[in-house]
């Protein structure tokens, strides 16, 4: 006679499909414009891909790659690193490339948080820190950031680190606020992981995209922070390529050694050719990183200006290739929650959007913003607008 299995207990019972996944499902159900999860609607770089194509049409590079990445991979992420950054890191010691940087933000968490161990994260905040946090058995705890600009409240973070504090994930320039981490919001950051004795996982997958004459300031440049943190960059994101799934980690040697180890049994590696198409494009090119920041600000500005008229609210956002936009004035919208409203606009009027309240442990009762994607072609940001205007009319008047 067989024994029925038990009733399966799920380790995350309160998390359903990530909201990405369900707005752009929506956006193609609908046919609406897709302003909602974060990925270009453009090519890569037009070296890169030839790099690739090179790599694939050639013998021996087909197989397993090295667990913690090709060599010539390690050896210009760390270049970068010195050239950005000023800081010396060792390519075969404290770089490890990942599949994609939501892999290499679940590795950081998984080596260094023990069951109860608490992990202060900040909300808004991305959305797969917390699962990562709770599969580890750790227990999240959010902070709010300082409205309107989303700054860190240093206070209120000092107060809310407890014996059981283990680690610390910032995020800069951040998702979905586009904020920056000053450099002085930094170093006290680090005089409270000293003080404290706690690491931090600082998330940079936008690091090439600040605006306004603003400059990214790494964890990598903060002493108090270099020797106790986890700092992930995504390739993706860089090079318009977010299906490529290619990211990397840098931390000291001690954590990359426990970083690894988690590594090793979740992907073990990441797809050989990219890697070395990577390598080659960052070795020959010198004008695609440098070019970045102008390239999304110009974006950004188009969005904005696309925009006017409609009744949002729209700060210029720092960084980052996202919007946020209060449509609390917006008289056709005004009275829904901000999920509401997204699946509206998505239905309706053939835009989507995210909304930020997804991004919060307790989301403010009174939030009425929506994340837009600008890393979007023209075209797209003006059909975007053009559908928009058709539907709200002046200053989001439509009944």
């Amino acid at each position: 006679m067989k024994t029925p299995v038990g009733a399966l207990v799920s380790k995350l019972p309160d998390v359903g499909t990530t909201i990405f996944s369900v707005m752009s499902k929506l956006a193609s159900d609908h046919n609406a414009i897709n302003l909602s999860q974060g990925f270009p609607d453009f090519e890569p770089p037009k070296g890169l891909l030839d790099a690739l194509q090179r790599r694939l049409s050639q013998g021996g590079y087909h197989q397993y790659p090295p667990m913690h990445g090709i060599a010539d991979l390690r050896y210009q992420i760390a270049e970068k690193v010195r050239s950005h950054y000023h800081v010396a890191v060792d390519p075969e010691l404290d770089i490890t490339v990942t599949s994609g940087a939501t892999e290499a933000l679940f590795v950081a968490i998984q080596a260094v948080v023990q069951p109860l161990d608490e992990v202060i994260l900040f909300d808004p905040a991305y959305d797969a820190y917390d699962p990562a946090v709770r599969l580890a058995g750790g227990i999240p705890v959010h902070l709010g950031l300082k409205a309107p600009g989303f700054t860190i409240d240093l206070a209120g973070l000092r107060a809310m680190i407890t014996p059981r504090t283990r680690l610390l994930v910032i995020n800069s320039p951040h998702n979905p606020c586009g904020s920056l981490i000053d450099v002085e919001t930094l170093k006290a950051i680090g005089q409270l992981a000293e003080e404290f004795g706690l690491y931090v996982l600082s998330d940079e997958v936008y690091e090439h995209m600040v605006f306004d004459g603003a400059r990214h300031i790494s964890a990598l440049e903060i002493p108090e922070l270099r020797d106790r943190s986890f700092v992930v960059s995504s390739f993706g994101k860089t090079y318009h390529a977010t299906g490529w799934k290619v990211a990397y980690c840098v931390a000291p040697d001690a954590l990359t050694r426990e970083f690894r180890k988690v590594h090793q049994f979740v992907t073990f590696t990441t797809h050989t050719p990219s890697q070395w198409a990577i390598a080659d494009f960052m070795s020959a090119d010198s004008g695609h990183v440098a070019g970045l920041s102008a390239f999304y600000q110009a974006k950004r500005d188009q969005l904005l200006r696309l925009f006017e008229g409609l009744g949002f609210k729209m700060t210029p956002s720092p960084g980052t290739y996202f919007q946020l936009a209060d449509y609390s004035g917006v008289a056709a919208l005004a009275h829904l929650s901000d999920t509401d409203c997204a699946v509206a606009l998505t239905k309706h009027y053939g835009v989507a959007a995210i909304p930020v309240s997804v991004f919060y442990e307790a989301p403010p009762a009174s939030s009425r913003l929506l994340r837009f994607c600008f890393a979007k072609s023209d075209e797209t940001l003006i059909e975007a607008a053009d559908r928009l205007a058709s539907g709200l009319g002046p200053a989001g008047t439509a009944p």
